[in-house]
């Protein structure tokens, strides 16, 4: 396994639409399992997204489980070609990212999603999801389609904030 180089803003490689995965193979689980040790290695992120590490397939993992938010989540999620087929309710939330770790921002989010996904293995997955692991879902989706938090702030003069300090347990 490796610990991979983030990307960060302003990069414009992170604006780059990712493919979906078509082959499931050794390749695709080696990727993840560095995918995952760079998650691990940085500021605590509960999320990382491929194209994060230049790897342009839709691929992400989420890991919620040490959040001390209330919600039940699902832990460790390994999503591949995810995809979010309904969505409902919206409200703002602090985000922060490891691909633009001087900042955190405000962004609106559905509070309730219902997803579509595959393992690395390629079998299929669904999950009905709310709250913080709904927002980190979709900011990672984000990711797979060229965007960051920062491209969906509201105002940028209000909505952005520079960080004190990087902190464990932050975003993406």
């Amino acid at each position: 396994m490796a610990i991979l180089d983030i990307l960060t803003l302003p990069d414009p490689a992170l604006k780059q639409v990712s493919e979906a995965v078509t082959e499931f193979d050794d390749a695709l689980r080696a990727f993840i399992a560095d995918l995952e040790e760079t998650r691990r290695n940085g500021p605590a992120a509960v999320g990382i997204a491929a194209p994060q590490v230049g790897y342009f397939k839709r691929v992400v993992i989420i890991d919620c489980s040490t959040t001390r938010k209330p919600v039940p989540n699902h832990g460790y999620l390994v999503l591949v070609n995810p995809e979010i087929t309904h969505w409902e309710g919206y409200e703002p939330g602090r985000e922060g990212c490891l691909s633009v770790p001087d900042y955190t921002g405000n962004v609106i989010r559905a509070t309730r999603i219902h997803l579509v996904a595959r393992d690395p293995n390629g079998e299929p997955l669904e999950f009905d999801m709310e709250g913080y692991e709904a927002r980190a879902v979709q900011h990672e989706i984000d990711h797979l389609d060229g965007l960051l938090f920062v491209d969906r702030v509201v105002s940028r003069r209000t909505d952005l904030f520079k960080r004190k300090v990087y902190q464990k347990g932050g975003g993406s």
